[in-house]
């Protein structure tokens, strides 16, 4: 076992990104769930603001792992060609499932964020996090909907990642930084001696802690990998 549980994962994921500690132009997105406890001990450390990025898969039906596509936090819509070219996905499957993850979206964002506006990404240093990688397909996602925002540059950063995962997602961004990368790796949650699931109620908590810069919630030390 790596990590007792996410804030764990998070300290120790921070020891790993000294260089943005204290830096005004960098700023947290959690994935959420997971990465919301992993992200607050992260942003804590830093000294940065934390906030959250809800991205939800466009999964081909019937092969749902794979992704066709994405839609994100601030309206971005993200459409992967190869995929709906190669598979011949007509228009109307995309739009029926953008509709559909479009909903939970909506929920998830006014949950988390209830009136406050989405954070100002353009020409930021972005750090992007979450509890894990396995086949990167949501992360992956996230970072062509948060590029569409204009960042000055994109880090993903993870406790834990499948080591193609990490290698393929190097190519993707800035910077990757991927605590462990054991072999072999099964699965994010075999790594954590508590894996579980987060609540719409433990984001919220972090969130508003992260806001007042106070202490971790007792509800901190628990999250999923979402």
């Amino acid at each position: 076992m790596l990590f007792r549980d996410r804030a764990d994962a998070g300290r120790h994921l921070l020891s790993k990104l000294g260089a943005y500690e204290g830096r005004p132009d960098v700023l947290v997105l959690g994935l959420p769930r997971g990465g919301i406890p992993v992200g607050y001990e992260v942003a804590r450390g830093l000294g940065a603001p934390l906030d959250v990025f809800v991205v939800r898969k466009l999964g081909v039906p019937g092969q749902e792992e794979l992704a066709m596509g994405a839609i994100a936090t601030g309206g971005v819509r993200i459409v992967n060609r190869d995929v709906v070219d190669a598979l011949h996905i007509p228009p109307h499957v995309v739009d029926r499932a953008a509709a559909e993850e479009a909903r939970e979206l909506e929920r998830r964002q006014q949950s988390y964020r209830g009136e406050r506006p989405e954070p100002r990404v353009e020409g930021q240093t972005v750090i992007l996090v979450d509890d894990g990688l396995a086949t990167g397909s949501t992360m992956r996602a996230a970072v062509a909907a948060l590029r569409q925002q204009g960042p000055a540059r994109i880090v993903i950063a993870v406790p834990v990642a499948a080591p193609s995962t990490c290698q393929e997602l190097r190519q993707e961004v800035d910077e990757i930084v991927c605590f462990a990368t054991p072999e072999p790796f099964m699965a994010v949650g075999r790594f954590y001696d508590d894996f579980a699931q987060t609540t719409d109620e433990e984001v919220r908590e972090l969130l508003a802690a992260a806001r007042a810069g106070e202490g971790a919630p007792r509800a901190g030390a628990r999250g999923t990998h979402g």
